[in-house]
């Protein structure tokens, strides 16, 4: 976050997408494992995720641990777009290895931040 404010102009806007909160809590351990309806993970604290076997760290923060972030770099957040898919849609292969379009017809699987660094 500190880069991002660094290289934006003042009104400048930073747009971001991630994996939803909801599906980050309901993610089993297993790279494989889709996420179910019960929540796996807790939701305070949460913040470095690994996966068995996988080299990459994912860093996931709660709501207003993400707010409170953007404002301590200089943003105003605009907008969180909670991502579901429309009615009628159907799956396509990477969206069914993340999560099932039934699961993703109930919680939202990624958000979309918006905000606008501070003049």
């Amino acid at each position: 976050m500190p880069e991002a404010a660094r290289v934006l102009r003042p009104g400048g806007r930073l747009i971001f997408l991630t994996n939803g909160t909801i599906m980050m809590l309901c993610a089993p351990d297993g790279v494989d494992d889709l996420p179910t309806d019960r929540l796996l993970r807790d939701y305070f604290g949460m913040h470095r995720f690994e996966w068995p076997g996988e080299p990459g760290v994912e860093f996931h923060l709660g709501y207003g641990d993400w707010i409170r972030l953007l404002r301590a770099n200089g943003f105003e957040v605009e907008d969180l777009l909670e991502l579901r898919p429309a009615a009628g849609a159907q799956p396509i292969p990477l969206f069914g290895d993340i999560v099932s379009l039934e699961w993703a017809r109930r919680w939202p699987c990624e958000e979309l931040w918006k905000a606008r660094k501070r003049a």
